[in-house]
């Protein structure tokens, strides 16, 4: 017998959205939160993402909702990599990396001969 995974199914993404909100609160507490109950809301969302559809009403959450659509992402990062995140922001970063990279290899090395160590 072939025991596969039914394809997700679930188009009600009320219980996504408050574990979605309840997230974002608190990736954004001023004050401490329980590594525990933050882990927990992680768990009950990743097992939420793994039962919804794709769709615009998901993405439409996770457009207003940076802490679950990171989580999302990573949760498919093995099919689609960072899907979710900003081409320009890649981009930048991807630039800015090279040209330290660059300055690095150029900059003159400093030892004992230059009366520096």
């Amino acid at each position: 017998m072939n025991a596969t995974k039914p394809l997700p199914s679930k188009t009600d993404l009320t219980v996504a959205h408050v574990l979605a909100e309840l997230l974002e609160r608190l990736e954004h507490s001023a004050a401490p939160v329980g590594a525990e109950q933050y882990r927990s809301v992680v768990l009950h969302l990743l097992d939420e993402f793994g039962d919804v559809e794709s769709g615009t009403a998901l993405s439409a959450l996770l457009d207003t909702h940076p802490a679950a659509a990171e989580l999302y992402e990573n949760l498919n990062y093995q099919y689609a990599g960072l899907c979710r995140s900003s081409l320009d922001a890649s981009l930048s970063a991807e630039r800015e990396a090279k040209q330290a990279i660059d300055r690095a290899m150029h900059r003159p090395l400093k030892g004992p001969a230059d009366g520096q160590n």
